[in-house]
């Protein structure tokens, strides 16, 4: 009896995973994909991606660009706004912790485009400190916690967020994407990223990227004053390594 009643809802069920396989393929692809790379990316037929696209363009949830082609819909910014709000719900201990740990501030922030976005925060003690408001919006190159979101990405995909010429925000910002990319090499290997002055003068960060089980999808960082950073790096970096793990581990993803 049980196969009998489960059977008839098999279909839905495949037509759902199916309609994730396309929401995540056109996650790292801010320009969208024509519907034949969207149906080669996820291994199905071209037929069932056009039904597919139709349901979720249906719901907002996906779009079609200028050039036509597949992008995600505006739909999903509400649902993101919530999951944004219980992600920083459910971290939040480990910034709270951390901050305790190292006596200095700690934020959390999430990907948007070519842009990181601050989602929480947890002033340190100190008088002098680096704060930055919730909700404000920095480039993703030259910040230790955007740099460490880009590392999670392919290089391609870099390459299609970010021009070849990146912009200047203080005398020691990496200008250039081919240097950029291999700086993000090191932090896949290493599992931090580090700013050194090079999104605000006088102050130094160290990054690190929190998965779910379908990959990286906020950061945790330490901004600390650069008179303060020079003696505290290596200790600032391993304990930010390892509230990242833990953070993952509460979202259910890998260390």
């Amino acid at each position: 009896m049980m196969q009998d009643s489960e059977a008839p809802r098999r279909p839905g069920i495949q037509s759902i995973a199916r309609a994730a396989q396309v929401l995540r393929a056109l996650r790292e692809q801010p320009a969208g994909l024509t519907l034949g790379e969207l149906a080669a990316a996820v291994a199905l037929p071209k037929s069932t991606v056009h039904r597919l696209v139709g349901a979720l363009t249906s719901e907002e949830l996906l779009d079609s660009s200028a050039e036509g082609r597949v992008v995600l819909g505006g739909g999903l910014a509400g649902l993101a706004a919530a999951l944004h709000e219980a992600l920083a719900a459910r971290v939040r201990p480990v910034l709270v912790e951390l901050s305790h740990e190292l006596a200095e501030t700690v934020d959390l922030a999430v990907r948007e485009g070519a842009s990181v976005r601050f989602l929480d925060q947890v002033p340190g003690p100190q008088r002098l400190r680096a704060v930055s408001a919730v909700g404000a919006e920095f480039p993703l190159h030259c910040t230790a916690n955007g740099k460490a979101l880009l590392a999670e990405l392919p290089d391609e995909a870099v390459a299609q967020l970010l021009p070849e010429r990146l912009p200047a925000l203080t005398r020691r910002t990496s200008t250039s994407r081919a240097r950029l990319l291999d700086e993000l090499a090191e932090v896949r290997m290493q599992g931090f990223a580090l700013d050194r002055e090079e999104q605000t003068e006088g102050i130094c960060a160290v990054g690190a990227a929190i998965r779910d089980r379908s990959g990286a999808v906020a950061a945790l960082s330490v901004p600390v004053p650069s008179a303060r950073f020079a003696g505290a790096e290596r200790r600032c970096a391993q304990a930010v390594v390892n509230a990242a793990r833990s953070a993952s581990a509460i979202l259910g993803g890998g260390g």
